[in-house]
């Protein structure tokens, strides 16, 4: 399964990624219909997913325009702007056909009235907060993964969601047709019981290596360094604790638990998700999770490296999580077993493939699972063609996405717990119910992080 390749040689190459425009189906054109049927929408974060993923992915389909884009660092909004211009000009033949208005401040972009709908493409520490009160502006929201930094950030996230009806899509990519059909197919012969009652779930993820400590640096003229560290704590600036400033290359936050998790949301949010979605969990998780890890004593990158992670569901299913696995979700059932993965696909160039050696993104204790029919009174998932179309469609529709705030909530909220129990070392109870450990204040402690004023979802009026 190839991806698409993206921008290969230079932030600006748009040729690549050029396309006609979908047709706009009248199945789709509802009470959120706008006159000329195109949705505006506002980029918040112009990085490396933005980049390489979340416009391209959005601004090929006929059902919007891209009208505006915000980032702390003034420098990439510029390439922002232009990388939106570019694209339109190439397709239309108008150079003069938007005028993308630049913002460094997100909520400047959200008081637009004439913006619709917003792809927020942050860094993890930033996605709550601006989801929230885009939802509360009235806009409707891509956001990528993980959901939150922390599991009370995304209940406060996903309640005011539900609570503004705003249609909310996460970039949990695997769920949609393109470009990994095979992960709905499995999950669809897993709820069918085509492998018999599940028993074992076995998921891989990569890890990321720690660093050596960085020094400080001057703070660059064109970042808004105070806004970009956000609700974290204010720590001095080196280069690799933020993003490059001459390449969209994978960013050094990603490495810093100030600012995540590391690997165990960063693809945990996925594997755990398809886990969900296969058992049928999606709006709940874990009951009982212990969790080993190796964390780094020093140097500025010092997310988790090797871990092990076991978790039990309500369902009896326990769940085995660990880089040591392949990179994947593997079902076991009493009746046998199916293996699934992106193969060799990618959707940026630093992501890891499978572990298997052929990067099959299937693999099944006998191929007559896989191949075994659904009849029409068996359990059919949701069909989405791609995650952006999805959410685009459900904007006009006003029907739910794929992949809305709860189910989000859920599947990243599973990663958290692991790493609290990697981070304790011990096993830990859940109450999925209440979002609260069993008699342990010690774990309960870790749900929440101190915010820093004026940032952070505590500061939101909902």
């Amino acid at each position: 399964m190839k991806r698409r390749d993206f921008l290969k040689n230079s932030v600006f190459a748009t040729g690549s990624i050029l396309g006609f425009p979908t047709i706009i189906k009248s199945s789709v054109l509802a009470a959120g219909a706008k006159p000329n049927g195109k949705i505006n929408i506002g980029q918040i974060g112009f990085g490396r997913i933005a980049l390489t993923h979340d416009l391209p992915e959005t601004i090929k389909h006929g059902l919007c325009r891209v009208v505006a884009v915000a980032d702390p660092d003034s420098k990439r909004a510029r390439d922002g702007k232009k990388w939106i211009e570019d694209y339109y000009t190439k397709k239309t033949g108008n150079a003069g056909y938007v005028n993308v208005k630049v913002y460094a401040d997100y909520k400047e972009l959200l008081a637009d009235k004439s913006i619709d709908a917003v792809i927020i493409s942050t860094p993890d520490h930033w996605h709550a907060q601006p989801a929230m009160e885009a939802a509360l502006a009235g806009k409707d929201i891509y956001l990528q993964k993980p959901t939150s930094l922390t599991i009370a950030e995304g209940r406060q996230m996903a309640d005011c969601v539900k609570k503004t009806g705003r249609i909310f899509q996460i970039g949990s990519q695997q769920r949609s047709a393109s470009p990994w059909p095979q992960f709905k197919r499995v999950c669809e012969l897993v709820r069918n019981g085509k492998i018999g009652q599940v028993k074992n779930i076995i998921i891989g993820l990569p890890g990321d290596p720690s660093g050596p400590e960085e020094p400080e640096m001057p703070v660059p003229e064109n970042l808004n360094y105070d806004m970009w560290l956000g609700s974290t704590p204010l720590v001095y600036y080196t280069e690799k604790r933020v993003h490059p400033q001459n390449s969209y290359d994978r960013p050094g936050w990603l490495r810093c638990e100030q600012f995540g998790a590391g690997m165990i949301t960063g693809w945990g949010a996925h594997h755990l998700d398809i886990a969900h979605w296969g058992m049928g969990t999606e709006l709940t998780g874990p009951v009982e999770i212990e969790g080993t890890a190796e964390f780094p004593t020093s140097g500025l990158w010092n997310v988790h490296g090797d871990f092990d992670v076991r978790a039990k569901y309500a369902n009896g299913v326990t769940m085995h999580v660990s880089g040591k696995n392949p990179n994947g979700v593997r079902f076991e059932g009493d009746a046998g077993w199916i293996f699934v993965s992106r193969g060799s696909g990618q959707v940026t160039s630093s992501d890891p493939v499978s572990g298997d050696p052929k990067n099959s993104p299937v693999l099944v204790s006998d191929m007559k699972i896989y191949e075994a029919p659904l009849g029409p009174n068996d359990i059919h998932l949701y069909d989405s063609p791609e995650q952006h179309l999805n959410w685009l469609e459900c904007i006009l529709s006003r029907k739910e996405p794929i992949t809305p705030a709860e189910v989000a909530h859920r599947s990243c909220s599973a990663c958290l717990v692991s790493h609290i129990a990697m981070k304790l070392g011990r096993k830990v109870r859940w109450n999925p119910d209440k979002e609260q450990f069993i008699d342990d204040p010690e774990a309960n402690a870790m749900l929440s992080r101190p915010q820093r004023k004026p940032y952070g979802t505590t500061c939101v009026k909902a």
